[in-house]
C-alpha cells in the first residue's frame, strides 16, 4: 500500500530540525497564513460539524471586504454583503469559519510570495514557496491550523501548492461549484477547490460542495488509467524517480489498467503531443480573459503590484487578442476529444507539477522562466479540458513534498475520490 503519513512525518522532521516544532506547534504568527481573522458559526449541523475553514481572500464573506491579495483592491472595495455561495454550503454543513487567508496579489502566481502580506509558511520545506495563488490556505491546512480550506484554481492554484506543502487538494470539475461572490480571473478556467490533510475530510468536504452522485448508480468503477507521457517527461528527473514507485503501486493495486499513453491518442491531434500548444491556448485564454475582468479597474485604480504580477501583466498586456478565437476553437477541440476519450470510468495520471517547491526569493515567477514554461503545460491539460483533477501527497524529493495527480472525464470527480481511497487503504 502506499503509506500517505510518510509525508507527514517528513514534515514533522523537517520542522522539527529547522524551527524546532512540530506542525501542531505552528502558531498564527509562525504560519503568515491568515490576511484576517474572525469566527463565522456554523449556520446548521451536518456532515462536516466540528470542522474549522479557512477561506481565501478571494471569497466573500459577508461584512468583510475581499482584498484580493492587494492593498488598493482592498481600499477600492467595499465589503461583501452576503456570503459566496461556495461558504453558505460549507457552513449549512456544519463546519465553522475562522478567516481569511493570504493570495498572491489577483490570484495571478504560481509562487505564493506576496509583496504586501508576506509569504506563508511552507511547514514541509520551510525555505521554499507554498505555492500560490492559494497559498494561506494551503498553509493553514498544512500547518494543522484549520481542517479544511478553500481555495481557487484557475491554470494550478489548488493543486500546485498541495503538491509544494505535502497536502491534498482537488481543483473540481469546471462548473461544479459557484463562483457567485468570488473575484473573476479568467472565468473559462476559474474554478473554486479545497485542500485536507486527510482523505476522510477532503471526501466529507467535497460531498458537501459537489453535485450528490446518483445513488442508483452503485459504486464507481476503474477503468483505465493513462500515464500521461509527455507530461512525466517534463518533469525533472528527481521528480520522476520519486514518482516511480508510488506509480509502481498504481500498477498494483490496479492490475492490468495502468498504460503509458500520449496526449495525442487522447485528443486524436499531434498537436497534443506538444506541450507548447497546451501552454500557448491557456496563456492566451488566461490573459485576455483576465484583462477583460479585471482591465478598467487596474486603469481607474492604478494599484501597486508587487514583482510578480508586474511581470506577468507585462507578459500578458504583450498577447496578441486576435489569437484569441484560434485558441478557443482548439480548446474545444481539446475538450471533447479528451472527455470522449476518458469515458465514465478512465483516468489520467500525471504529476501534479513538474517540480518541488522553488525556493523563496528565487524569482523564477518571470514568464518565460523554465519553472512557468514546464509547470503550466501540465497544469493546462485539465484546464483545458473542464476535468476535476486530485493531487495526492504521496511523493518525496528528499524530505520535500511531490504530489501524483489524479484527473477524470467532467463531472466524475466523485470517482476520483474513490480511486484514492482504493489506493492509499491499507492492506
Amino acid at each position: 500500500m502506499v503509506n500517505p503519513s510518510l509525508n507527514r512525518d517528513a514534515t514533522i522532521r523537517t520542522l522539527s530540525n529547522i524551527l524546532g516544532l512540530t506542525v501542531s506547534e505552528i502558531t498564527l504568527e509562525q504560519s503568515g497564513a491568515f490576511v484576517e481573522r474572525f469566527t463565522l458559526p456554523p449556520t446548521r449541523s451536518g456532515s462536516l460539524d466540528d470542522l474549522t475553514f479557512a477561506v481565501k481572500d478571494l471569497i466573500d464573506i459577508a461584512g468583510h471586504t475581499t482584498g484580493c491579495g492587494n492593498p488598493t483592491w482592498l481600499a477600492t472595495h467595499p465589503p461583501a454583503t452576503v456570503n459566496a455561495i461556495c461558504v453558505d454550503q460549507i457552513l449549512a454543513a456544519g463546519a465553522r469559519c475562522v478567516g481569511k487567508t493570504i493570495t498572491d496579489e489577483i490570484a495571478f502566481s504560481l509562487f505564493g510570495e506576496n509583496h504586501h502580506y508576506g509569504t506563508p509558511l511552507n511547514p514541509a520545506a520551510p525555505d521554499r514557496v507554498p505555492g500560490g495563488s492559494s497559498s494561506g490556505s494551503a498553509s493553514a491546512v498544512a500547518c494543522a491550523l484549520v481542517d479544511f480550506a478553500l481555495g481557487t484554481d484557475t491554470g494550478g492554484s489548488v493543486r500546485v501548492p498541495a503538491s509544494n506543502c505535502g497536502i491534498w487538494g482537488l481543483r473540481p470539475s469546471h462548473g461544479f461549484i459557484s463562483l457567485a461572490g468570488v473575484m473573476p480571473l479568467a472565468p473559462t478556467y476559474d474554478t473554486v477547490g479545497f485542500f485536507a490533510r486527510d482523505l476522510n475530510v477532503l471526501n466529507r468536504v467535497a460531498n458537501s460542495l459537489l453535485p450528490i452522485a446518483d445513488p442508483a448508480a452503485g459504486p464507481p468503477t476503474v477503468g483505465a488509467i493513462h500515464l500521461i507521457k509527455e507530461l512525466f517527461a517534463l518533469a525533472d528527473s528527481a521528480v520522476q524517480n520519486a514518482l516511480t514507485p508510488v506509480v509502481d503501486q498504481l500498477r498494483h493495486t490496479f492490475h492490468g489498467k495502468v498504460r503509458e499513453t500520449s496526449l495525442a491518442e487522447l485528443c486524436g491531434d499531434v498537436r497534443a503531443a506538444n506541450p507548447a500548444t497546451w501552454l500557448t491556448i491557456y496563456r492566451v485564454l488566461q490573459g485576455t480573459e483576465m484583462l477583460s475582468c479585471l482591465g478598467a479597474w487596474m486603469e481607474s485604480a492604478a494599484p501597486e503590484f508587487g514583482p510578480a504580477p508586474s511581470v506577468g501583466l507585462q507578459f500578458v498586456r504583450s498577447h496578441d487578442r486576435s489569437r484569441v478565437g484560434e485558441a478557443i476553437a482548439l480548446r474545444e477541440l481539446f475538450c471533447r476529444r479528451l472527455n470522449g476519450a476518458l469515458g465514465p470510468h478512465d483516468l489520467l495520471c500525471l504529476p501534479t507539477a513538474p517540480t518541488i517547491a522553488p525556493l523563496k526569493n528565487s524569482k523564477a515567477y518571470d514568464r518565460n522562466s523554465d519553472y512557468y514554461i514546464r509547470t503550466l503545460p501540465v497544469t493546462a491539460v485539465s484546464g483545458v479540458g473542464r476535468l476535476p483533477q486530485l493531487s495526492l501527497p504521496l511523493g518525496q524529493v528528499g524530505t520535500v513534498p511531490i504530489g501524483l495527480s489524479l484527473a477524470a472525464a467532467h463531472g466524475n470527480d466523485l470517482l476520483l475520490l474513490n480511486v484514492a481511497k482504493q489506493f492509499t487503504a491499507p492492506r
